[in-house]
Order: C-alpha cells, then sequence, then structure tokens
C-alpha cells in the first residue's frame, strides 16, 4: 500500500480481476498464484489458453512459472535491478508511452536519468537472468496494448518492498499500462478480507477510508459523531509493538512508553511474525493480554483472557477482497456456546470502559461506515444482499461502484516516478550459513493453520512441515526424499521432512510456516521495510543437516 500510495495516490488493486480474461500479456512476480490465489490463477490460466502471454518473475519454478512463456528466475531479493533493466530495454527499443507520460505523470527526468546509467550486463550479473530474456520481457510486456502485473509477498516481503512495489508502478506508468481497462497493477492480498481491514484503518496512521489523521476537517467529523477527541499522534506497526516494547530490539522504534497491554483479535503472532523468540518475550512481560479467537492458538495460550469468538459461519457482515470488492457474508448458524461476534466482544468491553457502542445489528455499523467513509458511502446492506457485492470508490446509493481505479487521472492526479536502486538483503550468506531460505505458503493450508489443519482431508493431504531443496544440495548433504533435516539460523533451529525439486535453485530452500511443529519464524530475521515495517520473510541465511536417526 505505501509504494502504490507514493506513486499511484492509492495502495489498491487498479483493476478487477475478470479484466484478466482480457489481457493479451500477464506478468506474475513473488507468486505463486495457484496455490496461494486459486481463483486469479484459473483466470490467468484461461487467458493463456486464449493466447495471451506469461511472464513469470519468481526464484521458484512453480506451477505458473512451468505454464510461463518467460520465466525470470531471479536472485532473491533482486526485483529493483530487473525491473531497472527491463525498463532500460524499454527506452533502448523506443518503447515508452511518451504522450502519457507527458499528460499524466511526473519525475519522469529523474527516472530517465536514472535508467540510463543501468548497465544490462551487470543487472544480469546482479540478478542470474541473462540479458537476452530481460530484452525479451521488456518487448512482450511493452509492445502489447493490454498488460497486467500481478505480485504478492515475494515481492512486498523484503526490506527494500516498499520500493520493490514502486518499480512495478514505475514499469506500468513508462509504458502506459494503467488507468485502462484491462491493464494495470494488481496487488494480490496475502490474507482474506485485509483489504477490508486496511479499509477500515487497521493501520497506525489513518482513519478509515484512508482518511487522514493530520486534516483537522476529517478528525472534526469523526469527534462529532464519535463524540470523543480522537488522538493527535500516529500509532505504530505491528513488529514496533512486538520488537519496540518493553523488551526492545535492535532496529526498531523504542517506544517513548512501553505497551504494557495488547488486545490480539484473530491473529496469530506467535507463528506468523518473525522473531517468534523476541515476540514470546514482549507478550510475556505484558502486565495484560487478552486474545478474541475461535480457536486456543499459539498466541491465546499466553493470554490471561480469552474470549471465545465467533466464526464466520456465525455472523453477519462485509468482507472486501483484492479487488475492492465489498461482500455481504450471511449468518448460517447461531454462534455456538457462550461465542460471541467480533462487534458484539469489542462493544461489550467498550461499555465497560465507560463508552456507549450498542449497535442494533451489522447493518446499523455499516450506515455508520457510509457516512463517515466516502469511498463506501453507498455500500448500504439493502445494497449489498443478494448480489456479488460492489467495488470502492461507490460514494453514493446512486453509484456503482468502480470497476477500475484512475480512469480519468490517479488518486493523487499525476503519477510519479520513484526512481530505485537495489538493495542487498539485509543478512547475507556466510560460509556458515551458506543457504537461501523462503518461506511462503502450501495450498492445502492456510495461515498459522488454527483452522486448516483441524480439516482431517487437509492434514491427509499435508500432514507435516516439509522443505524444498534441489536434488544437487540434496545429493551433497547425503539426503534423499523423505528424510529429515535440521536447518539452523543465527535465531533458532527447526527441523523438517526433504522433498527434493527442481522448483528451487541451488543453494536456496522454501519452506512454509503453518506448522506449530516446524515454527518457521524462529528462523526468520525481523528487519523490515523502514516505510512500510513489512518483514523480509523471503530472505534468511541458514545452514542445513541430515538428522541422524
Amino acid at each position: 500500500m505505501a509504494g502504490l500510495a507514493t506513486t499511484f495516490g492509492s495502495g489498491a488493486m487498479t483493476n478487477s480481476i475478470n479484466e484478466l480474461d482480457h489481457a493479451q500479456v500477464v506478468l506474475v512476480s513473488g507468486s505463486n498464484t495457484t496455490e496461494a490465489h486459486p481463483q486469479v490463477a484459473r483466470r490467468i490460466y484461461g487467458c493463456v489458453d486464449r493466447g495471451a502471454k506469461l511472464i513469470v518473475i519468481d526464484p521458484r519454478r512453480t506451477k505458473i512459472a512451468r505454464y510461463a512463456d518467460l520465466h525470470l528466475q531471479l536472485r532473491p531479493g533482486t526485483d529493483i535491478p530487473l525491473l531497472n533493466g527491463i525498463m532500460r530495454s524499454i527506452i533502448d527499443e523506443n518503447l515508452v508511452d511518451d504522450l502519457f507520460i507527458e499528460m499524466r505523470t511526473e519525475n519522469f527526468f529523474a527516472m530517465r536519468d536514472m535508467l540510463l546509467q543501468i548497465d544490462l550486463d551487470q543487472v544480469a550479473a546482479t540478478t542470474n537472468v541473462s540479458k537476452c530474456m530481460i530484452r525479451q520481457a521488456a518487448r512482450i510486456y511493452a509492445q502489447a496494448q493490454r498488460s497486467v502485473i500481478c505480485y504478492c509477498l515475494g515481492v512486498t516481503q523484503h526490506i527494500c518492498g516498499t520500493s520493490n512495489v514502486q518499480s512495478y508502478a514505475n514499469l506500468a506508468m513508462l509504458t502506459g499500462h494503467v488507468e485502462q481497462e484491462f491493464t494495470g497493477v494488481d496487488p494480490l492480498r496475502g490474507q482474506n478480507n485485509v483489504q477490508g481491514a486496511c479499509d477500515m484503518a487497521a493501520l497506525p496512521n489513518v482513519l478509515p477510508g484512508y482518511q487522514s489523521l493530520d486534516d483537522p476537517g476529517v478528525r472534526n467529523k469523526f469527534k462529532q459523531s464519535w463524540g470523543v477527541e480522537l488522538p493527535k499522534t500516529q500509532g505504530v506497526t505491528l513488529l514496533d509493538m512486538t520488537h519496540g516494547g518493553s523488551v526492545w530490539s535492535e532496529g526498531f522504534e523504542q517506544l517513548p512508553e512501553p505497551i504494557r497491554a495488547m488486545y490480539i483479535m484473530g491473529e496469530n503472532p506467535m507463528l506468523s511474525d518473525p522473531g517468534i523468540k523476541h515476540v514470546e518475550a514482549t507478550l510475556r512481560d505484558l502486565d495484560f493480554l487478552v486474545v478474541a479467537d475461535i480457536f486456543l492458538t499459539e498466541t491465546a495460550v499466553l493470554a490471561d483472557v480469552v474470549f471465545p469468538a465467533a466464526s464466520f459461519a456465525e455472523k453477519i457482515g462485509t468482507v472486501t477482497n483484492s479487488e475492492r470488492r465489498v461482500q455481504l457474508m450471511n449468518q448460517a448458524i447461531t454462534p455456538v456456546g457462550n461465542s460471541r461476534t467480533d462487534d458484539k466482544i469489542i462493544a461489550g468491553i467498550a461499555s465497560r470502559f465507560g463508552y456507549d457502542m450498542e449497535y442494533e445489528s451489522s447493518a446499523e455499523i455499516m450506515e455508520e461506515i457510509c457516512l463517515l467513509t466516502p469511498l463506501y458511502g453507498g455500500m448500504y446492506h439493502d445494497r449489498l444482499k443478494g448480489s456479488w457485492g460492489l467495488q470502492w470508490p461507490c460514494s453514493d446509493r446512486t453509484h456503482d461502484g468502480t470497476q477500475y481505479l484512475h480512469k480519468y487521472s490517479f488518486t493523487r492526479g499525476r503519477g510519479r516516478f520513484e526512481p530505485g536502486d537495489h538493495v542487498e538483503p539485509a543478512e547475507p550468506l556466510s560460509e556458515e550459513y551458506p543457504f537461501l531460505l523462503i518461506t511462503g505458503r502450501a495450498y492445502h493450508h492456510y495461515h498459522t493453520g488454527t483452522m486448516t489443519r483441524r480439516s482431517h482431508t487437509l492434514v491427509r493431504e499435508h500432514d507435516r512441515p516439509y522443505i524444498d531443496m534441489h536434488p544437487e544440495d540434496g545429493k551433497r548433504l547425503g539426503l534423499q526424499r523423505g528424510d529429515m533435516v535440521q536447518v539452523d539460523s543465527r535465531r533458532g533451529t527447526c527441523n523438517f521432512t526433504v522433498k527434493l525439486t527442481d522448483q528451487m535453485a541451488p543453494g536456496e530452500l522454501y519452506c512454509d510456516f503453518h506448522f506449530h511443529e516446524a515454527p518457521v519464524n524462529t528462523l526468520t530475521i525481523s528487519c523490515s521495510d523502514p516505510v512500510a515495517r513489512c518483514p523480509e520473510f523471503k530472505i534468511c541465511a541458514v545452514k542445513a543437516e541430515k538428522v541422524a536417526l
């Protein structure tokens, strides 16, 4: 969101998912789309079947990469030099959309001056992608009338994640592949309703609808509606909470006053966050920890109080997907036992604090959202009921929603080119730690496995933590498929079952983070992007050795 907000003025997917059906070129980067976003992958595969070209940028040879016309198997963490090389090739071959740049963008000349300094031989050496493939990718993407970029966490989860995103935005603006139907920049969200959570201000620096906390008019509007003074200072990010509190970690913002209590809702940082040992120390050091969840997670067992929350099937409300589509979920069953919906739990706590926050229904909450949040101005329940939903911006009851963004101009006015330079990973490989570990997700499980690992069918399909390794590395370590391997970083140790596969490049390993038996984030590094504070989950240095049975 930080990268696209800087360049376009909005951090959301610019186009709709069904527009992929009409793309001539789809560029997929840092996304194992088949396993992480199967419905989007289905659209891409259908598009390819109808003759579209597919470019995949990924260090792994994933299933979608096997279908690609061009797979740029870059060295992890080298997106920026690779994209700079592609854009330099576009300039060299006069494939720039000059009219679009003149009419719709700013800061192009600074961008061009930087690109003219790019040496493609150096780019090839840095990225492990040949000059021939770089130039071929530039031609395929730039020469088409309708080219779409889809990227996911493989782009953002680096210490230069914001600059990575800006580089993809630069590529789209350089060729005019944005502000139009069937062509744009589409971030694929990492979790269910993460778009909706951000829309509703689950961010430290904005109010709902990305309205600025620093705007007096906005602050006054919320003050009048809520009847309270709003804080004037921004909040802090998740990692600054868990690493910058009383148990302070170097590299994070040391908070002026330590956090003494936390309320964690539907989140399991004891598996999902980097530096798990530090997260645990922070949570244990709190005076008071409250967790609201549907199961007793690894985080919930540390809590002083656990609120039993209702599952998705037990409540009414909306979810917002990657394409900004707000959809209404209907209640299938009444909440089981003593569980309550999240809004009832929060309202109950607020009332005991002396602030009346009682709502008669979810529809009443949505009416307040429509009143205060222009992006959601027409998203009333009665409009959403019985439909596929509406895409924001949707300003009022008569508005049909917005299929694609920036139709007449970028949200910020003119799109801004943001030149980027290569940033080395926070943790280099060494003789002691010679392998590069990449983390991600598996097809049959979701996030920390809170729900999916309670499904016998899904567990039958994927029952243990695996680590993917190139056969050459396996042979050198004396490993065969199914052997146990111990993986160590400077922070911890995990054991995995070995899977030998040519998906990986030699010297690189891959594992998912769904299993508490192998809590991968005891291995990962806590370094993060300085702007968005997104952690560098995709790169850390490890060593591996066979476990003697």
